[in-house]
């Protein structure tokens, strides 16, 4: 009998034996064993819902493993493998020995346009474990002609404990596919001819170098802000993504400023140099500064010299060794694997 039919014919009882079942006495051992049945559907649905809901439902997932790590990674399906945006991830191999797992993750471009060997995961991976550990990953191999490259990962669990039995996620949001290099010495500026401006600011860093300036940092008063140059507009562009801000003295050492373009996307980064014209020789910066711009998306950078008197400027070239790319590629790749030996 169908569902409707059922329905239509429950029209045709009669009210008063609907009375009489009701008051009839249910013994007791029948109600127990009605709630152990219940109980056993409940944990049934839970037990097919949560796996299906932590394989379909990233939320789900996130927000289980947020409460519980090991509960969640026992109910995330094992998955070597996947696709996105034309990219396929893989599980290539895994060696577990103590507390240490080394696994290597492939990332295959399928059309073979979309990245080469410059490609770098820029630290939008997510490693999801069950217990307490550090990892890091870094590109191990690029094959041209299959246009796969090869990531390694080595986790390390903490105090010494043993790894088993457990599962793993490796998950990626973003990438960037190619980079681009300039070396060289800034032929657009000349140093006996620049303009100097001292006008300086006080900023929050987002990092800072050299051993000496941070002694300094640990000794000063204020903890927070540091003193560097006040953009004064375009100097020069030696590539696209980086400009030439500014070029001083503060305090008395000789800041020369860079704006990276766009970093949260990019990851435009580099360095700056002096060359002496008669010796050839090259002098780094001895400290640098970097800060965010007002909508804190891009980075100016004060590289700062302590022995360059100004007199002396027209004796070096400006040389540079930038790093950019045109920005992210983006998709959703997700793999989770068992903690064992395996060869792929």
């Amino acid at each position: 009998m169908r569902g409707s039919e059922l329905l239509n014919k429950m029209d045709l009882i009669d009210p008063e034996y609907i009375l009489a079942a009701e008051s009839r006495a249910v013994p007791k051992r029948n109600r127990q064993k009605r709630w152990y049945a219940i109980a056993a559907c409940l944990c049934l649905i839970f037990c097919l819902a949560v796996p299906a809901m932590a394989a379909s439902m990233p939320a789900f997932y996130d927000m289980l493993y947020a409460v519980s790590p090991a509960t969640a990674q026992f109910f995330k399906p094992v998955q070597l493998s996947c696709e996105d945006n034309d990219i396929r991830m893989e599980v290539s191999a895994v060696y577990i020995h103590e507390n240490t797992a080394e696994i290597y993750i492939s990332m295959q471009d399928l059309e073979g346009t979309k990245f080469d060997e410059t490609i770098d995961l820029f630290d939008r991976y997510q490693i999801n474990t069950p217990f307490d550990c550090t990892s890091h990953c870094i590109l191990a191999d690029y094959d041209p002609d299959t246009h796969t490259a090869e990531f390694l990962i080595t986790i390390e669990q903490w105090n010494g404990q043993e790894i088993t039995g457990d599962k793993l996620t490796f998950s990626l949001r973003e990438m960037i596919g190619k980079k681009e290099t300039y070396e060289g010495i800034i032929n657009d500026i000349n140093l006996s001819d620049i303009r100097l401006d001292n006008t300086s600011q006080s900023v929050y860093p987002r990092g800072i170098g050299g051993s000496e300036f941070i002694e300094k940092k640990k000794d000063s008063d204020d903890q927070d802000l540091l003193t560097v140059l006040k953009p004064s507009g375009s100097i020069c562009s030696p590539v696209d993504g980086v400009t030439l801000t500014g070029m001083g003295y503060v305090d008395g050492y000789l800041h020369i400023q860079v704006y990276y373009k766009d970093i949260l996307k990019t990851d435009n980064h580099g360095m700056i140099a002096l060359i002496n014209k008669e010796t050839g020789n090259t002098i780094n910066c001895d400290s640098s500064v970097s800060f965010f711009d007002n909508a804190g998306e891009s980075s100016y950078e004060d590289y700062i010299f302590n022995e360059i008197p100004a007199e002396t400027l027209g004796e070096y070239d400006l040389y540079g060794e930038f790093i950019t790319s045109s920005g992210p590629i983006e998709g959703t790749w997700s793999v989770t694997f068992p903690l064992e030996n395996m060869d792929n």
